[in-house]
């Protein structure tokens, strides 16, 4: 469709762009209403081929909000399948469909094959990337806080796909500090870490990595984590739950940040990550950011697709 856009790598994206997502999802999360349906007409793919909650729920629902109808596929619905080729695929739903969301757990160069021939892609997940995570966390801490500029955030865990997304995407924002505390053979790529940094440093800010738990910032606004063995992957190393285990997030770590909020992309396994006193308790923000993944997606598929 002329004058469709993707979303496939926030690397894609300009500042502006990413301030224009982020801008209209707190806008839509204030009153969810305040559109004109302006996908009528359209129709939206949506194929999921890995589990999730969230991300397929905001996608589809934003889109019928939005006013376009949707075609949902799972895993086995389509001919890839029986062998097809990716492109092929591409070529048959890009006939016939004015955007697609997709979650696939695999490399994001599937995305940009699929974008080739098809109409405004979404990435709602991908190995190495997860875009629409962090618009949705940038919504959320957005909102929390009445803008970006200055933020302190502190990162525990695996430098995953929401973590490069947050470092993308967090990094082009004034006076940021994004501090990553993760475990030694489980970080961010080093070339994620220094593009990272390279636009936080133009930004005035600072994209960090550790590899343990000591010297932490003295200040931070934001606790985040993710959970430990994320959608479509698994860790080689048996013992890794021994090499995780000091960067949970519990009491003692969120009572050095009495003002802080905390987050989690979800879904959490309480015990592992986090405790359940930290997740159910007054500092977790982590079920609103749940709801801004719709807010959200439907800035992203306007964006995309209301042009």
């Amino acid at each position: 469709m002329v004058g469709s856009r993707d979303v496939i790598s926030l690397r894609d994206l300009a500042d502006v762009d990413i301030e224009s997502i982020v801008r209209r999802g707190v806008d839509l999360a204030a009153d969810p209403e305040a559109h004109d349906a302006p996908l009528r007409g359209r129709i939206v793919g949506v194929y999921f081929s890995k589990t999730s909650t969230r991300t397929r729920t905001s996608f589809t629902v934003g889109a019928l909000r939005l006013g376009a109808q949707v075609i949902t596929y799972g895993p086995g619905d389509l001919q890839l399948n029986t062998g097809e080729t990716l492109e092929d695929t591409a070529r048959v739903l890009g006939g016939m469909l004015d955007g697609l969301v997709v979650r696939t757990a695999g490399p994001q160069r599937e995305m940009r094959t699929l974008a080739e021939h098809c109409p405004a892609v979404v990435n709602a997940m991908s190995a190495e990337e997860h875009p629409t995570q962090a618009l949705a966390d940038l919504t959320t801490m957005s909102a929390r806080f009445g803008g970006l500029k200055g933020l302190r955030v502190l990162y525990v865990g695996e430098g995953n796909n929401t973590a490069v997304a947050l470092a993308y995407a967090l990094s082009r924002f004034p006076r940021v500090e994004l501090e990553f505390r993760t475990p030694r053979g489980y970080g961010l790529t080093p070339d994620v870490l220094a593009e990272a940094s390279a636009l936080a440093a133009r930004s005035g800010g600072g994209v960090r990595e550790s590899h343990d738990m000591l010297s932490l910032p003295a200040q931070v606004d934001v606790v985040y984590t993710t959970r430990w063995q994320t959608t479509g992957t698994s860790k080689p190393d048996p013992r890794w739950r021994e090499v995780f285990a000091p960067f949970q997030v519990d009491v003692s770590l969120m009572s050095r940040y009495s003002d802080a909020c905390f987050m989690h992309d979800l879904p959490a396994h309480r015990g592992e990550e986090v405790t359940a006193e930290v997740l159910d308790g007054p500092s977790s923000i982590a079920f609103e950011q749940a709801r801004n993944k719709l807010h959200s997606a439907m800035a992203v598929l306007e964006w995309c697709l209301a042009r």
